[in-house]
């Protein structure tokens, strides 16, 4: 028994030290530079030596920064863009690894990673910076509302509201487990994980589907514009990058979830539709019980993108807390948000 356990063993081991050089890995075909999917709407700002790709609405005060989720791009944000800019400057950026962003795939040293939680973090701030925003209001949906969190704790000062969209927060977010860290970095997941990645992507829009409450609302321009991005060349790899890179918080240290009650001294919303299927609505309604004096919305059948599936209500609810907070003035601007 010794001797089968033994043999059984060294095939387990030459499995999984060979088993990932098997698996062929072609070359991405029909993939461009992230620069030739732009469009009108596109510019681009040099932040922190990479090129990210953001889009722009309104100008003057208050100013908002809007960060999408996992998967997601500037894309997300395109029925409440103009209604934010008809109040202040908006913007909206395409985090490292999602949108038309540049997708670097080496870097010189470990702390360098362009795709770790310091690195969005300076790149959030980065992107203020080089367009000369000094505070504004960030709305963060998804993996974006965990950011917005690690930049509001770690520069409160120059946040002036924080409104979060169904967040990614008590999910297991945080930094990967211990034991998996090193699996991640050996030679056989360097080739296998943008192998995974793409399997991964190829069932996008069941994935998709169960971001909405009604997913026949997922048209097939919606469709379109998600998968957009999948046209950019690196973006398997980038994806990986992003998935194994260090979560570790800036700042104080601690989880994201322990250092909720520091933001009590913001105005905080916590929005999310009733029928979240991503992130549990009982996740978002947690977030708001740790921020003190925060306030809680669940919009009727709505799923886990309010601000693309339910616009309007999602819009007044956004505009309604921002105007008791005193940041939107309570008279209507002269080009009022359309009903859609």
């Amino acid at each position: 028994m010794k001797r089968i356990f033994g043999w059984l063993f060294i095939l387990a081991a030459l499995a999984l030290l060979v088993g990932p050089y098997m698996v062929p890995v072609k070359p991405l075909e029909g993939v461009v530079d992230p620069r030739d999917l732009a469009d009108g709407n596109s510019r681009f700002a040099t932040v922190d030596g990479l090129a990210v790709h953001y889009q722009e609405s309104g100008q003057g005060e208050p100013a908002f920064l809007l960060l999408h989720g996992f998967g997601a791009s500037t894309f997300t944000w395109r029925e409440v863009m103009d209604d934010f800019g008809v109040y202040g400057r908006t913007v909206a950026y395409d985090r490292t690894a999602f949108g038309l962003t540049e997708r670097p795939v080496a870097w010189d040293a470990p702390q360098a990673n362009p795709y770790s939680v310091h690195a969005q973090v300076s790149q959030g701030f980065g992107v203020l910076d080089t367009l000369g925003i000094d505070h504004a209001v960030l709305i963060g949906n998804s993996a974006g509302g965990r950011t917005a969190l690690s930049l509001a704790l770690a520069r409160p000062e120059r946040v002036r509201a924080l409104v979060l969209v169904s967040p990614a927060v008590g999910m297991g977010g945080g930094s990967t487990a211990g034991w998996l860290k090193p699996l991640l970095h050996t030679p056989q997941m360097d080739r296998l994980g943008p192998w995974l990645v793409r399997r991964i992507a190829s069932s996008g829009n069941e994935v998709l589907g169960r971001a909405w409450h009604d997913p026949t609302r997922l048209t097939p321009a919606v469709v379109a514009g998600y998968r957009k991005p999948l046209g950019a060349r690196d973006w398997d790899r980038a994806l990986w990058e992003f998935t194994r890179a260090p979560r570790d918080e800036p700042g104080k240290g601690g989880t994201i979830e322990s250092r909720l009650p520091e933001l009590a001294s913001l105005p905080v919303l916590v929005i999310t539709g009733d029928d979240d299927r991503v992130v549990p609505v009982a996740h978002s309604r947690a977030v708001a019980d740790g921020i003190p004096g925060s306030r809680y919305v669940e919009l009727a059948e709505c799923g886990h993108v309010p601000q693309e599936e339910c616009p309007d209500a999602f819009f007044s609810a956004v505009s309604a807390f921002l105007k008791d907070a005193g940041i939107l003035a309570t008279s209507a601007p002269e080009e009022a948000p359309q009903e859609r």
